[in-house]
């Protein structure tokens, strides 16, 4: 149950190209346009404005897909929702998520859809991103939740969540006050890490090459196998160390911890469903498509 005029638009206000939206939908370039009028002459106005080769949203444009997005989100709930009525779903689900996710994104979303689906019994396993791979290979586990750059033959990989890594420190260190420091100055602090196989690690060390540096560059005082150990030093000592964002958010409400910006970076990552490929198990589909549907 899904408005198509609506959806050619938002692919079009995506895109900001006629030719894109049309190669992405499947359909041809006059059937977009074709669209568009018809919206444009429904509303009696312009949503579209062309400057030379390309194309530029109007203010009533704007307006369109900033509600039309929120249209759009509520058909796609109407026809999950719509979709689970008619089948029963009982059954044992095994999950293994990454730290970060276990301990801070994965409880609330497990309690919503333990509300909607009391037949099927959720197995949750704690592990790192290797062990988690590791653990899916060997059939351990229905569904991976990982974080970090490994893209490892004969998996499938959806995208879940953006996250930014950050560099943390209590709220009363000396550099808070300066807020932003450099790689260079950032080499002489202690600094504390997550272990080897550890998905946060995996990103620091991916965009520190990329910024011709390594770990051995810097004053590693300690590997801990939890962020939450990371966090109880930290708030003890004038370390510094990065972490998911996702991870401090009740610290920095409670102003006990502070982010130190370092110039010139941006350890962004992305959280990701993982499946052995081929495997169709009906209720890791499940769970992901709950997961996606209600924007976690």
């Amino acid at each position: 149950m899904q408005n198509f005029r609506l959806k050619v638009f938002l692919t079009v206000a995506k895109r900001l190209s006629f030719t894109k939206a049309a190669k992405e939908l499947y359909i041809s370039q006059p059937a977009v346009t074709k669209h568009i009028v018809v919206l444009e002459q429904h509303f009696n106005t312009k949503l579209f404005v062309r400057r030379g080769s390309t194309i530029e949203l109007t203010e009533a444009g704007k307006l369109l897909q900033q509600l039309g997005t929120k249209i759009d989100h509520i058909y796609s709930l109407l026809d999950f929702e719509l979709g689970i009525l008619k089948d029963e779903h009982k059954g044992k689900l095994i999950i293994g998520a990454s730290t970060t996710m276990t301990q801070y994104v994965i409880p609330p979303l497990m309690a919503r859809f333990h509300q909607k689906f009391k037949d099927i019994v959720i197995h949750m396993v704690n592990g790192n991103t290797e062990q988690i791979e590791a653990a899916l290979k060997r059939n351990e586990i229905d569904l991976g939740i990982i974080e970090g750059f490994s893209k490892r033959q004969n998996f499938k990989y959806i995208e879940f969540l953006k996250d930014e890594i950050v560099l943390v420190a209590k709220s009363d260190h000396p550099l808070t006050k300066k807020g932003e420091i450099t790689l260079e100055e950032l080499q002489v602090q202690p600094l504390l890490l997550r272990e080897k196989g550890s998905g946060t690690l995996e990103v620091i060390e991916h965009y520190l090459k990329q910024l011709g540096h390594s770990l051995a560059d810097f004053n590693v005082e300690m590997h801990f196998g939890s962020t939450e150990g990371i966090k109880n030093y930290i708030l003890n000592s004038n370390s510094l160390a990065f972490l998911s964002v996702q991870s401090i958010l009740k610290e920095l409400t409670r102003n006990e911890l502070s982010i130190v910006d370092v110039t010139g970076t941006d350890f962004k990552r992305r959280f990701n469903f993982i499946l052995n490929d081929g495997d169709n198990n009906p209720l890791s589909q499940l769970f992901i498509r709950f997961a996606l549907k209600y924007n976690f």
